[in-house]
């Protein structure tokens, strides 16, 4: 698997003590709430769109 171009910023609000939990859990998994984040970004496109979704979109940028 290549690396992820990581260069978009995404902004979220969410409950603080939700995020707590979150960040708990991720510790716990060896893992950055970030990386966890893109893991479930990835894991819902590739499930809508299937795993080739790059190859098929038709707005790539050149």
């Amino acid at each position: 698997m290549t690396k992820e171009n990581r260069t978009a910023r995404l902004t979220l609000l969410i409950d603080p003590e939700k995020k707590a939990v979150f960040e708990e859990l991720c510790k716990a998994e060896d893992v950055t709430p970030s990386q966890k984040v893109r893991q479930f970004i990835r894991e819902y496109v590739e499930q809508r769109l299937g795993e080739d979704w790059r190859e098929r979109r038709t707005d790539k940028p050149d």
